[in-house]
């Protein structure tokens, strides 16, 4: 008999500690700045709103990403951010697979990308 009231508080435990580990792990990272940068496996990076950090398919709002063009008589290298939704199918967020992302770090107020993020929502290119 105490065999099986000690191997159901065991199992109680482990349930509670399990729940616990995957709250925690469903919290994912803090961004306390407006927008985030995501890498993702591919190597893709996007700048957006996250949301559910932790959870198996984040999802990011107000999506930018750069876009590199080459100049074929000069040959030099510009970046533009481009605000994603302009496809074909119109895209207004993103969900990502957990599974697929590299890193998530929060965009500076006052770094280039969140200027021009500003810029853009200003409709000043």
């Amino acid at each position: 008999m105490k065999t099986q009231i000690l191997g159901a508080m065991a199992v109680l435990c482990l349930a509670a500690l399990t729940a616990c580990d995957r709250s925690e792990r469903q919290k994912g990272p803090e961004i306390t700045t407006p927008y985030a940068a995501v890498l993702l496996d591919n190597g893709q990076l996007y700048y957006g709103k996250l949301v559910n950090s932790g959870a198996n398919f984040p999802e990011l709002t107000d999506v930018y990403y750069i876009q590199s063009q080459v100049n074929q008589e000069t040959k030099a290298v510009t970046s533009v951010l481009v605000r994603r939704g302009n496809e074909w199918h119109g895209p207004d967020r993103m969900f990502l697979n957990e599974h697929h992302v590299v890193l998530i770090e929060p965009v500076g107020t006052g770094s280039k990308v969140a200027q021009l993020i500003e810029a853009d929502k200003q409709g000043k290119h």
